[in-house]
């Protein structure tokens, strides 16, 4: 039994510096206090069945995983599978497969009735794309995400309107728009170099 208790308090450790976690902050999650966490860190009590299942869930992995020894890696088969993450995935595609959806039936009902060809509603669907994955980034994802979305956005939308400009016959020194983009990427680069507090 001590075995377990060690290996399982093992774990915890590992697992709450994975996450970059303190004993306190542990202890202000699941309401505990932090010499209780430590004392299951050192192996000397075991939490209770339904904390552990709670543990589980936070760490996002099995029982298992608690009580095999071994390193992360070593025991990724016995990670819980974050079915919420695919489904948030699929509902972020759905979206964007609406967006490119509107856009087709945009661009095939003129062409059909009139023989009017808009082939750049097809460039404006990438930024518009770009733009609805930064507002589900900004619901669901990682920080670190946002700002390669953000610089995507920018550059496609830069290229969308230098692009709608040529369409319109307008073409005189068009390039220039691309300008735009370097003083916003420089603010976007020193913007994702900020450190949360």
């Amino acid at each position: 039994m001590e075995d377990i208790k060690k290996r399982i308090g093992q774990n915890l450790v590992q697992l709450r510096k994975r996450k970059k976690y303190t004993q306190m902050d542990l202890a202000d999650i699941f309401k505990y206090s932090d010499k209780a966490i430590s004392k299951w860190e050192k192996g000397e009590s075991l939490p209770g069945i339904e904390i552990l299942y709670q543990l589980c869930n936070f760490y996002g992995v099995t029982l298992d995983y608690l009580t095999h020894e071994g390193t992360f890696e070593e025991k990724k088969e016995f990670l819980k599978k974050d079915r919420n993450s695919v489904n948030k995935i699929i509902i972020t595609l759905l979206s964007i497969s609406l967006v490119w959806f509107l856009i087709v039936i945009s661009y095939v009902y003129p062409y059909v009735m009139i023989k009017f060809n808009l082939w750049i509603l097809f460039i404006w669907g990438f930024p518009a794309s770009f733009l609805l994955l930064l507002v589900f980034n900004r619901i669901w994802g990682k920080r670190k995400y946002k700002f390669f979305i953000l610089s995507l956005f920018i550059w496609s939308l830069l290229t969308a309107i230098f692009l709608l400009l040529i369409y319109l016959n307008q073409s005189y020194q068009v390039w220039a728009i691309f300008l735009l983009g370097i003083p916003a990427q420089i603010a976007i680069i020193l913007w994702s170099q900020l450190k949360k507090s």
